[in-house]
This record gives structure tokens, sequence and C-alpha cells, in this order.
């Protein structure tokens, strides 16, 4: 790699609803900041992956499933669900304009066409925080990627999704019996407790060993039926 290919190229930088986006290309890489914070990128995928498998595994006995995926991302998540036919109705929440754009008609569309030209997707340009407060439907299995953790927000409004308040808005939207995954760059004990806190059950941690530092955590819990 030269030295002019290992500097990060701006594809196209925003003003969104909830402050600046920015998708770049380092390399072979797509990445996207927000607010000067670094998010995600293509690199991997692995902890993603295992947060829509990990789901759907624990709804083994239900046809067909229905799953609320919070955070479009770099479209690993969706990508992931729409390449199995065992899920049902695939929703994306996604609040940036921005990034809905870079997968419809940007760079992102190399990991997502396939998955939003599927019948069963559905994107909802919305934050994920009033939608779990207001939506009338429900779903087997919400998927949560928004943040870089409970404890490490994008914005400090997200921080609510993780309160006990919020835990009761992701039980409401789902089934009885519902999983809710959320993913983190770190495992957290706190928030394992936070969530028996708020009744839910079978509360678990899978965890995706990374290159350097802590491991990926994919945070699992079922709402009681």
């Amino acid at each position: 790699m030269t030295a002019v290919d290992d500097c990060p190229v701006v594809l196209d930088r925003r003003d969104g609803p909830y402050g600046e986006v920015v998708l770049r290309r380092h390399g072979a890489l797509l990445q996207i900041i927000a607010n000067g914070c670094f998010l995600m990128d293509t690199s991997d995928g692995r902890s993603e992956r295992l947060l829509v498998d990990a789901a759907r595994e624990a709804l083994d006995e239900r046809p067909e499933p229905t799953v609320l995926i919070g955070g479009l991302g770099v479209g690993f998540s969706l990508a992931h669900a729409a390449a199995n036919p065992r899920w049902g109705r695939i929703t994306v929440v996604e609040r940036e304009p921005a990034v809905i754009d870079w997968h419809r008609d940007g760079p992102l569309a190399q990991v997502s066409a396939g998955a939003l030209a599927d019948a069963r997707t559905r994107v909802v340009e919305t934050d994920l925080v009033s939608f779990v407060h207001d939506t009338p439907d429900t779903f087997d299995a919400l998927c949560l990627d928004i943040d870089n953790g409970p404890g490490w927000t994008v914005t400090e409004g997200n921080g609510s999704l993780y309160s006990p308040a919020g835990l009761a808005a992701c039980a409401r939207v789902l089934r009885p019996g519902g999983v809710l995954a959320v993913w983190s760059a770190k495992p957290s004990a706190d928030f394992e407790e936070t969530l028996r806190n708020a009744r839910f059950r079978q509360v678990c941690t899978r965890e995706v060993p990374v290159s350097r530092g802590v491991p990926d955590a994919v945070h699992l819990a079922v709402r009681p039926g």
C-alpha cells in the first residue's frame, strides 16, 4: 500500500439530523464516522453476523420469525439476515438519511443491494428510540447495533435506550419469548444486570475476539412469555 492509499478519502460528508456523518474510503475499506467518532467499517462483520445468527438460533422453533434491526450501518446485519431464508419480515430502522442513500445509490450498495431488493425487507427512516416507543408493530427479534455499546453511545439521547424505561420499550415491541440482541464493542456485566432487572430472562453474552483489545460482544436476552 502506498502512502497515498494509506490516507482515508472522504466520499461524502453531510450534516444530518443528529450531527455530521461522513463516509470514507480507506484502502479497500468503507468507514462511517459520526460527529468525529468512528462507528464501523467493512473490514470484518463477524460480530454483526453473530448478532443476527444468535437471535435466530434462540428462535429456532418459530417458522419465519420477524426481526427488527436497529441501525443500517455498513449493512452487514441486514445482508446476513436477508441471506437466510428462515427469517420472515425484516425491518431496518435508520435515522440518518445519508446512510440510507449510501446503501441505495452509493458505495455501500456493494454490501446491501441484494438485501434491499429482497421482498421481505423494509427500511424505516426514523429514530429507533422513538420507534420502539411508538410503533404498533411487534417482532420476534430485535437486533440493536446503533452505538458502540450501552456505555458508549453515538449521541446522548441514545443512552435512554439502555435504561430501564428504554428496555421496557424494547420488550414492548417483542412478542412473548422474543429475543433482544445488543451489539457492543466490549462485554458489560453491568448491562447484563440491567437486563435481568428489566425482567429479561436467559441473559448471556457471546464474544468475538478481535485482533487488538477486548472482544466485541453480543448481549442476548429473552422477553418472558
